[in-house]
């Protein structure tokens, strides 16, 4: 909660006045630089928000709620359409073997397309793991329509190599820059734009940029949002296994009593190929969960093989538990190695249960289509989460 409190003063008006601006790596005064944390939930969401109500009241802190907000709408209007996320990967190994110019890409990634703005955020990008907000809009903007490349590789790109980088909102923020999240609505990077918030770092001519750019289609169709899943509760009655993902590193606030909980164990599911910034600030997330666990009276937590599935029921046998307890796991590679993992276990008779958070339990069933929904019902979901 330092950081959290650190940047508490800058939550009102000068995070709304200022937050656009990209002044560059050696200068985030402006953010709160806190997405890396939320993103694991070494901190959360109702804590970051409690905070900046605390310092300038709801009201005065519109701003920068509604962003916190963002990432929880995304997280929720993914779980509704699992089907997006399946065929992102399946996409990105199809267009890993067949795109014909790989080489513009390997450029791309390299920062060595001769647009000085995007060059100097693909550099950035990996030598800092970190892109402001409005940059990475440009940057997805310039990949898909000036340089004509797959968008889901530049998702990718993003997603090992952002230190915040999160299956949700990473692969639904390109998809809402090439106009497939809100069908028929791109975004379109212009010169005017980057060179003023930049400050003039960057002041691209207008024959650089592609100029008012149709959005993309696609043939696949996600159809009508899903109810969400509901997950199977821990029975009290049977001795438990604690799990701690990077989807949350916060077991000590999930509940379990200390007479539960038997055993516990950290499974590091980074994105495939990430970064080794990426990884070495994941196995730090999960060890420090673990520490906070032990010192809450849970057991010391043991690292779990994440190469294979079958590391976890084996785990479990050997712990002489009879079910898993854990946060709740949406939508995303840990998700994905849980769904590899779940036929042994139900072959061993081991339950996986999860714990949904309040915060994600009140958000996402209005995650059905815009942000718009989920923001104007901010007001009412803070008198029911924060009575």
């Amino acid at each position: 909660m330092a950081r959290v409190s650190a940047f508490s003063g800058s939550m009102g008006r000068h995070y709304a006045a200022q937050r656009n601006t990209d002044f560059g790596p050696d200068d985030r005064s402006n953010t709160s630089v806190l997405s890396p944390y939320l993103r694991r939930r070494l901190v959360s969401e109702f804590e970051v928000i409690a905070e900046a109500m605390r310092v300038h009241t709801l009201e005065g802190s519109e701003k920068f709620v509604q962003e916190v907000f963002w990432r929880t709408y995304f997280k929720g209007w993914l779980e509704r359409r699992p089907s997006v996320w399946t065929a992102y990967k399946n996409e990105i190994a199809a267009q890993s073997k067949q795109f014909p110019n790989m080489r513009a890409v390997r450029s791309a990634q390299s920062g060595e397309t001769g647009i000085a703005c995007f060059d100097a955020w693909a550099q950035e990008l990996v030598e800092t793991n970190y892109l402001h907000n409005h940059a990475r809009m440009w940057f997805a903007s310039i990949w898909i329509f000036t340089l004509r490349l797959p968008w889901v590789l530049g998702a990718d790109f993003f997603l090992r190599h952002l230190l915040d980088g999160d299956p949700a909102s990473n692969t639904l923020s390109w998809r809402w820059v090439a106009g497939l999240h809100t069908r028929g609505k791109n975004y379109a990077a212009a010169p005017w734009n980057i060179a003023k918030f930049t400050n003039g770092r960057f002041t691209p001519a207008g024959q650089d940029l592609a100029e008012d750019p149709e959005p993309l289609t696609e043939s696949f169709a996600y159809g009508e949002a899903l109810p969400l899943r509901t997950p199977s509760l821990p029975d009290p009655a049977r001795p438990t296994g604690l799990l701690i993902t990077l989807e949350d590193c916060l077991p000590e606030t999930l509940g379990l009593t200390t007479q539960e909980v038997q055993n516990a164990a950290t499974l590091q599911i980074s994105p495939p190929n990430a970064d080794d910034a990426v990884t070495e600030f994941d196995t730090a997330a999960l060890s420090d969960a673990a520490a906070r666990a032990k010192s809450a009276g849970l057991p010391h937590a043991e690292p779990l093989n994440a190469d294979d599935p079958a590391s976890l029921v084996n785990w479990a046998t050997g712990s002489g538990v009879t079910q898993i307890a854990t946060a709740y796991v949406p939508i995303g590679p840990t998700r994905d190695w849980l769904d590899r993992a779940a036929p042994a276990l139900t072959d061993a008779g081991i339950a996986l249960t999860e714990v949904r958070r309040d915060w994600d339990a009140a958000v996402w069933p209005l995650a059905t289509a815009g942000f718009f929904k989920v923001k104007k019902q901010i007001p009412r979901l803070i008198s029911e989460l924060y009575p």
